[in-house]
């Protein structure tokens, strides 16, 4: 007989709500659930309430992946390993969120980014697949950025900060502070979705499709993709999160970034400036890349 598949707990940690699910692979999702995101206690409590009884209805997991809103603190020799550090959620920093799931699960437990996640799974199982260099973006209530290169995610002395780059202003966008409580106009402050609301009073898809707020945010994030273009060079970048469910606005960043580069950078924007492949799976299944990479940590044979 065939061996039944082992199961994954994954946990899509978000600023807004929390997904966890029982997974095997990605066709394979057993059971899933959502909660929202309001204390840290109360939240984890919950989550880790429910895998109880998941577990006890489907069989135990091998391992645990959690793919987080951060920032966080990636380096496992690091005491606060596992943790949210200091992030503008009010009340999330300085949380440590792999720590109860180990303790309550007793599995090895893979921690990162949610956009890390999410690339690494557009990576295996998206539409990253085949590339060298893939960048995921998610442009939502925040904006982050996770890039993988040779099948694994990409950190240094932090994870990436790409929501937190510094792009100059639109022509027709001078005035607006910004709404990131470090940076005032970075990129996020500009570009997220508060940011669009506290300009303009309405999410982008619920402005007029004349409205100059749809070209003012392709710009924005035009600028984030032409520099990924001249310092990374990857073969894919993948535009995910809420923003990009406008209508129209994955062409518009498309046109912007084409003439932004100047006909400079490799490869045909429409094939390289996308959306993701696993839709709105991308985070949970980052999850289960996570999950499956600490148990195969574990065995030794990864």
């Amino acid at each position: 007989m065939t061996a039944a598949a082992p199961l994954y707990a994954c946990i899509e940690a978000g600023g807004t709500k929390f997904v966890a699910g029982l997974v095997a692979e990605p066709a394979d999702v057993r059971a899933t659930a959502r909660f929202p995101t309001t204390s840290p206690d109360a939240t984890i409590a919950a989550v880790l309430g429910w895998f109880a009884d998941a577990v006890a209805r489907h069989g135990a997991v091998r391992a645990a992946g959690i793919a987080s809103f951060g920032p966080l603190s990636l380096d496992r020799s690091a005491p606060d390993w596992g943790h949210i550090t200091a992030t503008p959620k009010p009340g999330w920093s300085n949380t440590d969120l792999a720590g109860p799931v180990a303790a309550a699960l007793r599995v090895p437990v893979g921690f990162d980014t949610d956009v890390n996640g999410a690339a690494l799974a557009e990576v295996r199982w998206g539409a990253g697949a085949g590339q060298r260099i893939a960048v995921y973006l998610t442009i939502g209530t925040g904006i982050g950025g996770g890039a993988v290169v040779g099948g694994t995610p990409l950190y240094g002395l932090g994870h990436p900060e790409m929501g937190h780059m510094r792009i100059a202003r639109h022509i027709d966008d001078r005035d607006f502070a910004g709404v990131c409580p470090f940076h005032g106009d970075c990129l996020e402050g500009l570009a997220s979705g508060p940011a669009i609301n506290a300009r303009w009073g309405a999410s982008l898809s619920d402005l007029p499709a004349d409205h100059p707020g749809h070209a003012i945010i392709a710009h924005y994030i035009a600028q984030l993709i032409v520099n990924l273009q001249g310092v990374m060079a990857p073969g894919r970048i993948m535009l995910g999160g809420g923003v990009m469910a406008t209508p129209g606005l994955l062409d518009r960043v498309r046109i912007a970034a084409t003439a932004l580069g100047g006909g400079y950078f490799a490869g045909d924007p429409a094939q390289v400036i996308v959306a993701p492949g696993l839709g709105e799976r991308a985070g949970l299944l980052g999850a289960l890349a996570l999950a499956m990479d600490a148990a195969a940590a574990a065995s030794g044979s990864g």
